[in-house]
């Protein structure tokens, strides 16, 4: 190669790394490190199963009034209201009127597939969003694709763990963090490519 290709080559380089790094960066400034309260009542609520204080935190803003109904979406099949009860018992005296279980989703698309019937269904024009605080952006990408007439409140969860040191001081959290980044990024990338939707959603009844 010669020495204009390999300057050229250096320079594409950098360029690559460098848009990375930005990149990487306006996605760790969408990580909240606080659990702040939405400020505001929702029609219902959504929490995303897979992470650690998720269904718990959901189900104290639901009993504190922020929201009117609950939808646990990607609840394992295996798990029952009872199973769940023994986890959550402050959520008994709700289940009967409030808590909706999801049992279809596998992934975050899932996830959004799943809370889009749900809130159809239910007639909700404002949403709260609760999943960990670096589930958070993808989160709210695959759902607000997926429900973009409806107002989305996140409610990032923050473990102990979380706030007791950096994530870049922790290989376990540093891994967490840089796959769910990769992860993020094929999102944004399959929703601009993502052809409009043809067909209204169809609504189903909730459980």
């Amino acid at each position: 190669m010669s020495r204009a290709g390999r300057a050229w080559l250096g320079l594409g380089l950098a360029a690559a790394i460098g848009i990375m790094a930005w990149s990487f960066d306006g996605f760790l400034g969408q990580i909240d490190d606080v659990e702040a309260l939405p400020g505001r009542h929702a029609d219902g609520a959504v929490a995303l199963t897979g992470g650690a204080d998720r269904i718990s935190d959901a189900v104290e803003l639901l009993a504190r009034g922020d929201a009117d109904r609950l939808l646990i979406t990607g609840v394992n099949p295996l798990t029952s209201r009872a199973g769940l009860l023994r986890t959550i018992p402050q959520a008994r005296r709700l289940f009967g009127c409030c808590i909706d279980l999801g049992y279809e989703a596998a992934n975050t698309i899932g996830n959004a597939s799943e809370t889009e019937r749900w809130v159809r269904t239910n007639h909700i024009r404002s949403l709260i969003v609760v999943t960990s605080n670096y589930h958070m952006p993808r989160a709210l990408a695959e759902i607000g694709s997926a429900l973009p007439d409806v107002d989305l409140m996140a409610y990032p969860v923050v473990t102990e763990r979380d706030r007791s040191r950096p994530w870049w001081s922790d290989a376990g959290a540093a891994r967490l963090i840089l796959s769910e980044y990769v992860k993020y990024v094929a999102s944004q990338l399959r929703l601009r490519l993502a052809p409009p939707r043809s067909e209204p959603p169809q609504e189903v009844t909730a459980r």
